[in-house]
């Protein structure tokens, strides 16, 4: 008994020692190339890309991982209960390893033949998450078992356990338990129920096969089993029990909604990120706020959209999407499945057609279309024409067509379809150059194609500005004369004769360069660059801005044929806007790093003394710190003390700008823009624009607060229709931003400049006025350019013309 007892003994001694050797050497083996643990300490999640408006609100996140972290104090002390009991109830008492488990899995293998569990401890899983890969393999075990006992070393058990549940995949791209509870339940975790919580903790051990989603009856199972494990632990009494596993399995698909829609602002904050830090932006937590004040985007979405709806409408129904006659309600409502809304016109099946309207089959189920939202609905036949009014719901629409609505206020469906013409709005802030709203086109998911800023159209009228701004800078005056009659051209550029004409085919002889403007004389633009030279006047225009080969070199620049984007437009506008200074525009205001600390804050050049437009919302954009990391790479410092902000450069006399903008403001009073006199207000300027045919109308206008900028056409260019024009297609998109933009906001226009006169003159000659002057009217001038008076007429004058024949006077242009 005694020689049994020896051999026994002598049997476990060596076993042990077996064991110690073995583990020795694989310590000796592996331990060179173990990784610092003390890196964990540092460790860098991948945490999406944040953009945000400027008064806080999400407009986008971009990262293929979804991921919140969150520090231990703040994880409820519920699921930490739940997750042990999950994966690890004995983790307060181990020191990463837990023999029994290692038992246990030995035991499993021997008898399968195969690793079924690895008996990990959340230590080890942690080790095996942030420095190892998922390969089944003794010696990645092994290492896996070394690292966790480091972990435990120099980690706190709550340092153990934030790195886990900030680290782990749940499925559905969500990593960490905070983004899980956003994906599952629309909620932070600290808010989740006691049975949300289980559920979530049951995700790591196979995130696939117990996904709520996928598989609910699993996951149930699962969550069911994890509340009995924590009673039987004692962590919860019977009654939370009985409780949380009465409640149902709740769970749907959340994605991070964004509290305003702006696409194409998103788009371009994304791409201007990837620009300063690579595809760092997408991993490294930045914490982007731009320009952009949520009031006033929502405002723009709207008058696109109205706006766009509105011109589609007026020229007629195109039909139903398509016809899907003879089908079921059930397969109607797996084909509605199939579409997606586009920019809040959803999706719509005709189940029935009535008297008073149509019956729909919409996702919410069957709802009633009235016959008044489709009185609009004549059949569109060209650009220009439409069949006869419909006379009943029957006319419009049949059983099986697929249509589109759009909800109302009131919750009412209104009939509709997706407008083929495309649109874009560009607000800027004229004394800095912030972007305080961007429209890309009617739905960012139809097509991302931005064209704000991407789209290169002739802009019409709304260019003349340009060439009034450079006659007023070369010494013409608002009344100088300019004959607006018939001419003739053979330009080297051009491949045949030029007659340009006015829009209306007439010609009002000898006229005031104020009142050709407002009229939007095609002639007297043409002169006027015809006098001034167009190489010496392509080169002022790049003053604001615009490239040369963007500027044909030859007299049809007059009538607007460069090739300019609207924000390209807008920023050349903001000169007029502010006073003469050239500013840049510019969307991101501030970045932050995953801590808070701020990385780089605008201070674009602004002009000097200036009030940049303040919407209550956004913060100054020029008081901060303009310091930002080299590209590429990722800043880890807050940025430096602010210092003095950058000025605008002035590249236009004021005097001409104010001179300018009064004409501008008579487009709206007695011109082509008169239907913004609706706004009632009196700080306003603007300008029409419409090439041929009609295939692009622009309106551009502003006050000292914001300069805004539409353009309405077809993506391929073509006719908007006969009598649609920048004031019937473009100017009510502006007038319905604007007009909200500026709502209870005072008048605000560019203070007078020293150095204007204003002086009455004869509106026939534009001479200064004598004392009995019929019709005369106070005309501002510069100081060194104030007319001549009408006592200096001499007998002899042009013919045509109320000036003298010998007269050579720049200023007055036949």
């Amino acid at each position: 008994m005694i020689r049994l007892l020896k051999f026994f003994g002598y049997s476990f001694v060596a076993i042990v020692c077996g064991l110690l050797l073995v583990f020795s050497g694989a310590y000796l083996y592996l331990s060179p190339g173990l990784p610092s643990v003390e890196a964990l300490r540092s460790i860098q999640l991948q945490i999406p890309l944040r953009v945000y408006s400027s008064d806080e609100k999400l407009i986008a996140e971009f990262g293929e991982m979804r991921r919140t972290p969150i520090r231990f104090a703040d994880i409820p002390p519920n699921f930490i209960n739940a997750l042990l009991s999950a994966e690890d109830d004995n983790f307060a008492n181990h020191y990463g390893v837990d023999p029994s488990s290692l038992v246990r899995a030995a035991t499993q293998l021997v008898k399968s033949g195969h690793i079924q569990s690895g008996g990990s401890t959340i230590t080890m899983q942690v080790a095996k998450n942030f420095f190892l890969t998922s390969e089944r393999s003794f010696s990645r075990k092994a290492t896996e078992i070394l690292l966790a006992l480091q972990i435990e070393r120099q980690l706190t058990k709550d340092e153990i356990l934030e790195l886990y549940v900030n680290k782990i995949y749940l499925g559905n791209r969500a990593y960490g338990i905070e983004a899980a509870s956003q994906v599952y339940y629309g909620k932070s975790i600290r808010d989740a129920s006691l049975a949300q919580m289980a559920m979530i903790a049951g995700l790591p051990k196979a995130p696939s096969r117990f996904n709520p989603l996928a598989n609910p009856a699993r996951s149930k199972e699962r969550r069911d089993w994890i509340l009995g494990r924590m009673y039987k632990l004692g962590k919860i009494d019977q009654s939370a029990y009985e409780s949380a596993v009465a409640e149902p399995l709740n769970a749907s698909y959340h994605v991070p909604t964004p509290e305003i829609s702006a696409p194409y602002i998103a788009e371009m904050a994304r791409a201007e990120m990837v620009g300063r830090y690579g595809s760092d932006a997408y991993t490294e937590g930045f914490r982007v706020t731009t320009t952009i004040p949520s009031n006033l985007q929502e405002i723009a979405n709207h008058a696109v959209h109205e706006g766009l709806i509105t011109y589609d409408q007026r020229h007629g129904y195109r039909g139903p999407e398509s016809r899907l006659p003879g089908k079921t309600l059930s397969a109607w409502t797996v084909e509605l499945g199939k579409q997606r809304s586009i920019s809040g016109l959803d999706p719509a099946i005709v189940t029935q057609v009535k008297k008073d309207g149509v019956q729909v089959l919409t996702r919410s189920g069957e709802e009633h279309v009235a016959w008044d939202s489709m009185k609009w609905a004549r059949p569109f036949l060209n650009t220009n024409s439409m069949g006869p009014m419909p006379k009943q719901p029957s006319d419009v629409a049949q059983v099986g067509d697929l249509i589109r609505v759009q909800r109302q206020k009131d919750d009412s469906l209104k009939f509709s379809q997706v407008p083929v013409a495309q649109g874009a709005l560009v607000s800027l802030d004229p004394q800095n150059g912030a972007i305080r709203a961007l429209v890309g086109g009617f739905a960012f998911e139809q097509s991302n194609y931005n064209r704000a800023t991407q789209a290169k159209r002739q802009p019409g009228s709304s260019f003349k500005p340009f060439v009034y701004s450079a006659a007023l800078d070369n010494g013409y005056t608002a009344a100088s004369l300019v004959n607006d009659a018939p001419i003739v051209f053979v330009d080297e550029y051009l491949d045949k004769v030029w007659r340009p004409k006015n829009d209306t085919n007439t010609f009002l002889g000898p006229i005031r360069v104020r009142e050709a403007l407002y009229k939007s004389r095609n002639l007297v633009s043409i002169r006027l660059l015809q006098a001034m030279g167009v190489g010496k006047t392509i080169d002022y225009m790049t003053r604001f801005g615009f490239n040369k080969q963007d500027l044909p070199p030859n007299l049809s620049l007059a009538l607007g044929t460069a090739t300019l984007t609207p924000m390209e437009i807008a920023t050349g506008w903001s000169v007029f806007a502010n006073g003469g200074y050239k500013v840049t525009p510019y969307l991101i205001d501030k970045i932050e790093s995953r801590n808070g600390d701020t990385l780089f804050v605008a201070n674009p050049p602004s002009v000097p003394n200036g009030v940049a437009a303040s919407d209550g919302l956004a913060a100054p954009a020029n008081a901060g710190i303009t310091i930002e990391p080299a590209p590429g790479a990722v800043p880890t410092e807050a940025a430096p003390a602010p210092h003095t902000p950058a000025v605008a450069e002035r590249v236009v006399d004021g005097r001409t700008t104010y001179i300018l903008t009064s004409m501008l403001q008579d487009v709206i009073k007695r011109g082509t823009g008169r239907r913004a006199l609706a706004l009632g207000r009196t700080d306003l300027a603007g300008k029409t624009g419409t090439t041929n045919e009609s295939k692009d109308a622009w309106f551009s206008g502003y006050n000292a607060d914001y300069i805004t900028t539409v353009w309405t056409g077809y993506d391929q260019p073509e006719s908007l229709g006969r009598r649609e024009y920048g004031g019937t297609v473009a100017l009510p998109i502006w007038m319905s931003y604007m007009g909200a933009a500026l709502k209870d906001k005072p008048a605000h226009t560019q203070a007078e400049p020293e150095g204007i006169l204003s002086l009455r003159i004869d509106p026939i000659s534009g001479r200064a006025a004598v004392p009995g002057t019929p019709n005369a009217y106070f005309e501002l001038f510069k100081s060194e350019d104030t007319p001549p008076s009408m006592n200096e007429l001499g007998n002899g004058v042009a013919p045509g013309s109320p000036l003298p024949a010998d007269e050579s006077a720049p200023i007055d242009l036949f």
